[in-house]
């Protein structure tokens, strides 16, 4: 908590590359971070108990879009097309959510501790699920409860910080505290009194996190919230930069920091709701991915939000494709993201404390 509490002053102004080769090879990057994502996706929809070829998989998708001959079997377009595609687009646009929303997240707090659980609207959507699986209202009902109730603690949160007296960032992270502890008790109370043997395993297996019952529609669904709160938070990264200076700063440049880190919030919220809406809570993604993208591009936030969008989109669909590859019966991905995320963050800290931001 006290690092968190302490982070008004954690990260310096974020450096910027100064010549033009700099520059260029920092934005070059991006197109190159874009094509492993793509390459990952291809290995992703050619991976699975029925094996296809990625050369054919490749040719399916142009034929979806230019008259070539077909050389694929309807089988495996099937498996491609129906099965998998869905997955795959869920998994990018989670994990591309989620990675640039802790990105957008450890820029307004200045601290690089902080990721879209911080805030609370993972343990709130995470209640409005919980809730949809233990009443049976079906699928439609726990995206919605899921948004729904996400949205509620952001309220929650923001009003905690408008109305207790001391730093408007300290007051957040405190409200975010409190309101992921209220939710958290209420998602363990459901799940003390849901049915033991047709319930509980279903909430369980949701709050550790699946894409297993991905679908076009909840693409759909995903991509709505997730859309918007990308767009907001990426035409306003250069604000970003400003706000990384300190609120005095930003207000002197003609950048107002509360009005801004509001609207940047409620963009983060977008995101983790219609995230965890159709994914369950996945965690540590919001908090490695950008510092990988750090090590890779630096912390201008004009380059470093657009590369944890594509980093934190390759890196969650790479997890999924092992999670349901790795065993007969799918792991979780909240188990994998853990057991991944938590060592490379440790060896982060400790190799690399200047280049993401924590001091000598």
């Amino acid at each position: 908590m006290s690092s968190l509490a302490e982070s008004t002053a954690v990260e310096p102004s974020p450096p910027v590359a100064t010549t033009p080769r700099q520059r260029l090879r920092t934005w070059l990057t991006l197109p190159a971070i874009a094509l492993v994502v793509l390459l990952i996706a291809v290995f992703a929809l050619a991976t699975g108990r029925y094996g296809v070829p990625p050369v054919e998989v490749a040719r399916l998708l142009i034929g979806q879009v230019l008259p070539i001959e077909q050389t694929w079997y309807p089988q495996e377009a099937s498996a491609v097309l129906d099965v998998r595609m869905p997955r795959v687009l869920l998994a990018l646009l989670v994990g591309g959510g989620l990675a640039l929303g802790g990105a957008v997240l450890q820029g307004v707090f200045r601290n690089p501790l902080v990721s879209p659980e911080v805030i609370g609207v993972s343990a709130g959507a995470s209640f409005g699920g919980v809730l949809a699986l233990v009443l049976s209202l079906g699928s439609a009902a726990l995206v919605g409860g899921a948004f729904l109730t996400g949205l509620v603690a952001l309220v929650l949160v923001l009003a905690i910080a408008r109305l207790a007296s001391g730093s408007p960032l300290l007051m957040v992270v405190l409200g975010g505290v409190v309101v992921s502890a209220f939710f958290s008790a209420l998602v363990s109370l459901l799940s003390f009194v849901a049915d033991p043997y047709e319930t509980l395993p279903a909430v369980t297996f949701w709050l550790l996190g699946s894409l297993a019952t991905a679908s076009y529609g909840k693409v759909l669904v995903a991509a709505v919230p997730i859309g918007l709160g990308v767009v907001i938070a990426l035409a306003l990264r250069w604000r970003l930069n400003i706000l990384s200076l300190g609120e005095e700063d930003a207000a002197a440049l003609g950048v107002p920091p509360r009005l801004t880190r509001n609207v940047l919030l409620v963009a983060v919220a977008l995101i983790a709701a219609g995230a965890v809406a159709v994914s369950g809570v996945v965690g540590w993604v919001g908090l490695v991915v950008p510092h990988i993208c750090r090590l890779i591009v630096g912390s201008d936030h004009r380059v470093l939000l657009p590369a944890s969008l594509l980093v934190g989109a390759g890196y969650l669909l790479l997890i999924d494709t092992l999670s349901r590859s790795l065993t007969s019966s799918e792991l979780p991905l909240g188990i994998l993201t853990a057991i991944i995320g938590a060592p490379f963050f440790i060896l982060l800290l400790s190799r690399f404390r200047k280049q993401v931001g924590l001091g000598d």
